[in-house]
C-alpha cells in the first residue's frame, strides 16, 4: 500500500501543467437492472476515476459524474467504459476569474 501512495504521488509531479479539466457524464437506463449493472461495470473496471463517481440514482437522476485531468478531450472519453463510450457527455470546464468577465470575447464566439 506505500509502494503504491509513493508511486501515485511521484506520478502527480509528473503532470504538464496545462492539463484541461472535463466533467464526465454517463447516463443509464432508469430501471434497478440497468443500475446496478452500469455501477457493476464502473466498479469492476478498476480505474480510479471510474470507481469513485458520484451517482444520482437515488435522486431519480441515472447518471454518473467524474471530473478528471487530461490532455483532451479523446483522453477523458478513453476513461469511460466501452458499454457506455458512445453516449458519454464530455464537458471541458473552464474556471473564470473578475478580469475574465472583462473580455467576454475571449470565450463566446457565437
Amino acid at each position: 500500500m506505500v509502494l503504491v501512495l509513493i508511486l501515485f504521488n511521484h506520478n502527480k509531479n509528473l503532470e504538464k501543467p496545462n492539463m484541461k479539466k472535463f466533467l464526465i457524464e454517463v447516463a443509464h437506463g432508469p430501471d434497478k437492472k440497468a443500475c446496478d449493472h452500469a455501477i457493476q461495470v464502473f466498479l469492476q473496471s478498476g480505474s480510479h476515476f471510474l470507481t469513485h463517481a458520484e451517482w444520482g440514482c437515488m435522486d431519480g437522476e441515472h447518471k454518473a459524474w467524474i471530473i478528471v485531468e487530461v490532455d483532451s478531450k479523446e483522453d477523458a472519453r478513453y476513461i469511460v467504459p466501452p458499454l457506455f463510450r458512445t453516449d458519454a457527455k464530455i464537458i471541458q470546464l473552464t474556471t473564470f476569474t473578475s478580469k475574465d468577465i472583462q473580455e467576454p470575447e475571449k470565450f463566446h464566439t457565437a
